[in-house]
């Protein structure tokens, strides 16, 4: 450990945390992002094991769906457990559902294993992983502002400068 220097300015190390705090919001991704890059990191797995099918193990099966349960445990958790969050109840309760039919159907892969089995659990994952990540897009790139609807609507001609009013 270096050192303290009774001399340094105080102000340079919250100058340095100030700092610190903004590059780690810049370069954190959000929540919802983060959680649809896990769920596409699982939709490769199973897409993955699907393409070499005759080379999987029990093993190797069991923990890929492992792996994708322990996301849907997570998303199951937070929606049981957090029932005055920022979730409407219609959300939580498709949640719970979605959760639920990945369970029995890991269950029934894990039953009588079949490749095409997996399609549906990589679809799903696409799907919310592409919600998520659409959501998490929209929002930054149309941040809300306390604009009107009339103030946002703005008539094509005067979009191009065209001077052309007949329609």
């Amino acid at each position: 450990m270096p050192p303290v220097d009774s001399n340094q300015n105080p102000d340079a190390h919250a100058a340095a945390a100030g700092v610190y705090g903004t590059n780690v919001q810049k370069n954190t991704p959000d929540q919802r992002e983060l959680e649809g890059h896990v769920l596409l990191k699982s939709a490769k797995f199973m897409q993955d094991m699907q393409d070499d099918w005759d080379n999987i193990t029990p093993d190797i099966l069991e923990e890929t769906l492992r792996y994708n349960r322990q996301i849907w445990v997570m998303f199951y958790d937070n929606a049981v457990q957090n029932p005055d969050g920022n979730r409407p109840n219609d959300l939580r309760s498709n949640i719970v559902n979605l959760s639920n039919f990945i369970f029995k159907r890991e269950i029934e892969v894990i039953a009588a294993p079949t490749k095409e089995k997996l399609n549906v659990l990589i679809n799903i994952n696409r799907e919310v992983a592409a919600g998520l990540m659409t959501q998490q897009k929209a929002e930054t790139d149309n941040p809300p502002t306390n604009e009107t609807a009339e103030q946002k609507q703005v008539e094509p001609a005067e979009q191009s400068g065209s001077t052309d009013q007949s329609a």
